[in-house]
């Protein structure tokens, strides 16, 4: 089979069109955590899960960026990790 640039963007290893996955340990924790600051809106706890929810995000990131099965995926990352500083600046 011929790698195409398609291929290398959306494609793992095995050949498998990869664009979303089962969510990861950060993933599941970021989710929860902004969830819970709906809940939880005022105080050292919202603080606390928005601090949980930032570190979570900026992991799976970090992981996607490097880790990734494909382009996809680590740009996906990237863009994540870019969006993520961007708002804390």
């Amino acid at each position: 089979m011929e790698n195409t640039l398609l291929d290398k963007i959306f494609r793992d290893r095995e050949g498998k069109v990869v664009l979303a996955q089962m969510p990861n340990l950060p993933l599941i924790v970021w989710i929860v955590a902004s969830l819970l600051r709906l809940i939880f809106t005022t105080g050292k706890v919202n603080i606390g899960l928005e601090a949980i929810a930032f570190g979570s995000l900026f992991t799976w990131a970090w992981e996607e960026l490097f880790q990734g099965v494909n382009y996809f995926r680590r740009a996906l990352g990237l863009l994540v990790l870019v969006g993520l500083i961007a708002s804390k600046i």
